[in-house]
């Protein structure tokens, strides 16, 4: 079980998983051996609603970094979602097929979206956001729709 960052602003708590890391656009990246495991942040799951649907890329297809790797739908937006790194999709979450909304109940476990093989993973990970360099952008962003919204 990982341990949290949590960040409480207005009536929403964010939590940010301090045992991986994080891309700026809010997908959380989790080193496991030769792979990797990736998933959406609470942060971005709350911000974008409850998940309708997820078609993620399938497993074997071939990855640059910045390459859409999945479209999300919620009740209020459809999002592309980008790949941090370049590698190749070894394995896709078969929850998501038919329930995807284990992306909001459950970001950082359950509701991962796939595994990855990556390919230069020490450049790849040195482009990535730390837990709490995550946290702050979290925090500036929650701050500023708060003042905004």
């Amino acid at each position: 079980m990982p341990e949290f960052l949590e960040l409480t602003v207005d009536k929403f708590t964010f939590k940010v998983a301090t045992d991986r890391l994080y891309s700026a656009e809010g997908l959380w990246i989790k080193e496991e051996g030769s792979t990797v495991r990736l998933g959406l942040s609470d942060f971005f799951q709350q911000r974008n609603g409850d998940v309708a649907f997820a078609e993620i890329a399938g497993e074997g297809t071939g990855l640059e970094s910045g390459e859409e790797i999945a479209v999300i739908e919620t009740i209020k937006v459809d999002i592309s979602l980008y790949s941090p790194l370049q590698g190749e999709i070894v394995e896709v979450n078969p929850a998501m097929e038919m329930e995807p909304e284990k992306i909001n109940f459950d970001p950082y476990g359950e509701g991962w979206l796939a595994r990855i093989a990556p390919v230069a993973w020490n450049t790849a990970r040195a482009e990535l956001l730390t837990p709490e360099a995550y946290y702050e952008r979290v925090k500036r962003e929650a701050e500023e729709e708060l003042t905004t919204g």
